[in-house]
């Protein structure tokens, strides 16, 4: 993925996003439901319904940007909520496209792991 400008803030879309949604579905969805600009330069993820498929939806100076990933085995991890939208860090946007779940990731203890 390409990096992203520093201060973008990234956005989760909670709940179900049909996933035949294009460029113009997704910003009417941001506009609508999530109240805010598509246009602003926010990043917006959006899951489909099985869980496997997410898309972000991002604008740049020029144009809006999509990118699509699908997990061949397991789905991606997503909030119980059911409207409105969550932050994350660019550190849980990294997390969240391995697959990993970005909501209680664990940190080693160099320490224990010593012993």
């Amino acid at each position: 993925m390409m990096a992203l400008p520093a201060g973008t803030r990234i956005w989760i879309a909670a709940g179900v996003t049909d996933m035949r949604c294009g460029f113009q579905g997704l910003a009417a969805k941001v506009q609508a439901t999530l109240e805010d600009n598509p246009f602003g330069g926010d990043l917006f993820i959006f899951r489909g319904r099985r869980g496997d498929t997410l898309k972000l939806l991002w604008a740049t100076g020029d144009g809006l940007c999509m990118f699509v990933k699908r997990l061949e085995a397991g789905r991606f991890v997503w909030p119980q909520a059911d409207g409105g939208k969550i932050h994350l860090t660019q550190a849980q946007l990294s997390m969240l496209l391995e697959g990993i779940d970005w909501r209680q990731p664990r940190h080693t203890n160099r320490r224990l792991a010593i012993l």
